[in-house]
């Protein structure tokens, strides 16, 4: 059987307008000063570091939910973890712990991981550079007896990969976590 996915999605936008219209113009509009000011500091990298998605709606979740424990797998440039730690800064709550793995082939390529995030956001965020398992293995000491509330998974798309870590990190989050 061939399952019609059109009738298990909805769009973004009607999403989180159905949830908090003026949240949502809060959300646009940072979206707009990330992508812009992101692609002026991107543009003279000699490389890809990828770009962000759905920044808007990951600011937009954190806002509207208000975790204590924001956990994400993969950084690169940082669109994702400036959109967690700017909503985190205004909501005036919660922690950002990040994992990533540095461009190996890049001189100094620690330097890029999070480039986009500004420096008056790093106080709630805490950068493990040592890959997804590696950074798991640690995580139990940095909760400090907390449960994660909010879990970005966007590291290594291969299946083996994608289910180590969500077999490793299922323990720390919580029942009402959002994945």
């Amino acid at each position: 059987n061939i399952i019609d996915l059109e009738n298990y999605m909805i769009n973004i936008s009607d999403f989180c307008i159905s949830k908090d219209k003026s949240l949502w113009e809060e959300a646009k509009k940072f979206g707009i000063k990330l992508n812009k000011e992101g692609n002026a500091k991107l543009k003279n990298i000699k490389f890809s570091l990828g770009g962000g998605g759905a920044y808007e709606l990951l600011y937009f979740i954190t806002r509207f939910t208000k975790p204590n424990v924001v956990v994400e797998t993969g950084v690169a440039a940082g669109f994702s973890s400036q959109a967690f730690l700017e909503a985190i800064d205004k909501n005036k709550k919660g922690k950002l712990f990040s994992s990533d793995f540095p461009y190996f082939k890049e001189e100094n390529p620690e330097k890029y991981i999070g480039l986009l995030v500004d420096e008056i956001y790093k106080v709630n965020w805490d950068l493990f550079i040592e890959g997804d398992l590696n950074f798991i293995k640690v995580l139990n000491n940095k909760l400090q007896g907390k449960s994660i509330d909010l879990f970005h998974y966007d590291s290594d798309k291969s299946y083996r990969s994608r289910e180590n870590t969500f077999k490793a990190i299922k323990k720390y989050l919580n029942n009402n976590c959002i994945i």
